[in-house]
């Protein structure tokens, strides 16, 4: 009897291991229809732009005035433009994702690169790329806690932040021909 217990024992074991060892199936390929141009102006643009207007110093003919979220609907939509602009990287930098559709071109070739080109310095040092992207999204978790604890000079020094991490970028990939940009960036 305690030979068939030692056996079933071993036999279990044998089981549980041989289960354990075994390979899972990989899990499905994502898609990446989108390219970088297309979640630069579906998501990160238009969710910056609406950061860089919810909180300003508004100088006119009435003197200055600051703007700043209010409502709970308010602080809540800024939420969830910072979320969209802390989960953007991550699209940016998805393995395999083109800089842009085969048909596009520069808009002006003086100063900005071809699409080619800009897909060609991204695969040349990918991890270049991918440390701007995460300077982007480190500036939008700021944002981010900013927003959850509502304190809007905090939001706005994260908006500095991400405007910086955005234009650092736009610099070296996009638009690096551009004198007054360069100079700009060097002053600041």
């Amino acid at each position: 009897m305690a030979s068939i217990s030692r056996g079933l024992l071993i036999a279990a074991a044998l089981v549980v291991g041989s289960a354990c060892g075994k390979a899972r199936p990989a899990a499905p390929a994502l898609l990446s229809a989108a390219t970088v141009k297309d979640i630069m102006d579906s998501i990160v643009d238009p969710s910056a732009e609406f950061l860089f207007d919810s909180v300003a110093m508004v100088a006119d003919e009435h003197g200055v005035s600051e703007k700043a979220p209010r409502t709970d609907e308010e602080w809540m939509e800024v939420r969830r433009r910072t979320i969209q602009l802390v989960e953007a990287p991550n699209l940016l930098v998805m393995k395999g994702r083109k800089v842009a559709a085969a048909e596009d071109a520069s808009k002006n070739p003086d100063i900005e690169l071809q699409p080619a080109q800009i897909q060609a310095l991204i695969d040349a040092d990918p991890a270049t790329f991918l440390d701007r992207a995460r300077t982007l999204q480190d500036a939008a978790m700021m944002a981010l806690k900013a927003s959850d604890a509502r304190n809007k000079d905090a939001l706005f020094g994260a908006l500095e932040r991400i405007d910086k991490a955005c234009e650092s970028c736009h610099l070296h990939y996009w638009y690096p021909n551009d004198k007054r940009a360069q100079e700009a960036a060097r002053q600041q």
